[in-house]
């Protein structure tokens, strides 16, 4: 049984610029909650990376699991300046940097991370190997949308199940596959 929680105020107007813009693919709200708990682990003086960040749906979920914390740096990359030019509009706290690119690109020239969470194409579908080389020992892994029923339609099928079975079987990591909510792969980099 799953309790109804409110969303957090930073995850609420991120859903609105969401409505605004017509950006239907936020982050769901379980992805979110799971994204809150994750960034909360973070170690001290840590670094977080979203690959896709849409309308803010993901950084904000991960500003709310840092509470007070403001130790940890926080990056999100997309490619649409639209997209990027609202969520900058934002009230973001001073570690978070909304950076316009390609997420394979940034993952890979900014490593390591102790977080990533991977939810665009660039950096999951292509670059994957930049991704798991960007996370640091004992980071943990984040892939989302990766239910085959969302992505009957839109050419990924193949693609995401490449994704699937390289971060499964990836010697370096250790991972799970979660079939619930948008479909969430896991993974901790491990460190030995």
């Amino acid at each position: 049984m799953t309790e109804a929680f409110e969303e957090p105020e930073l995850v609420i107007r991120a859903r609105q610029r969401a409505d605004e813009l017509g950006f239907a693919i936020s982050s769901a709200p379980g992805v979110g909650r799971l994204l809150a708990v994750l960034a909360a682990a973070v170690p001290p003086k840590g670094r977080i990376i979203e690959l896709g960040t849409g309308s803010g749906v993901g950084v904000a979920w991960l500003v709310h699991g840092l509470g007070a914390r403001a130790d940890v740096r926080v990056t999100s990359v997309d490619t649409d300046t639209r997209l990027l030019d609202a969520v900058h509009d934002g009230e973001w706290p001073e570690y978070v940097e909304l950076v316009e690119g390609d997420g394979a690109t940034v993952v890979r020239e900014r490593a390591p991370f102790d977080l990533i969470f991977a939810d665009a194409p660039s950096g999951k579908v292509d670059g994957l190997e930049h991704t798991v080389a960007a996370l640091a020992p004992g980071g943990v892994l984040v892939v989302d949308d990766m239910d085959p029923d969302l992505h009957a339609d839109d050419g990924l099928l193949d693609a995401i199940a490449t994704v699937r079975r390289l971060v499964m079987t990836d010697p370096r990591l250790q991972a799970v596959d979660l079939a619930w909510s948008s479909g969430i792969i896991m993974a901790t980099r491990r460190t030995a």
